[in-house]
């Protein structure tokens, strides 16, 4: 049972996530050759304010 994590910042759409979960799906069972109900998708999303590149946080960029 294939399981992907994705780790982003808070804010986007719940369509945007979803469709972003098919997608990735879709990819590990064609890539795999699993089932689709075996593959589990994950969005963990972190505040903007808990996040930073280059040391500037998200919620400042």
């Amino acid at each position: 049972m294939p399981e992907i994590l994705v780790h982003i910042a808070e804010g986007r759409s719940a369509e945007s996530k979803k469709a972003l979960m098919q997608d990735i799906t879709d990819a590990v069972v064609k890539n795999f050759g699993v089932p689709p109900d075996r593959v589990v998708v994950q969005i963990v999303e972190s505040p903007k304010h808990n996040k930073s590149r280059g040391g500037v946080l998200f919620s400042e960029m």
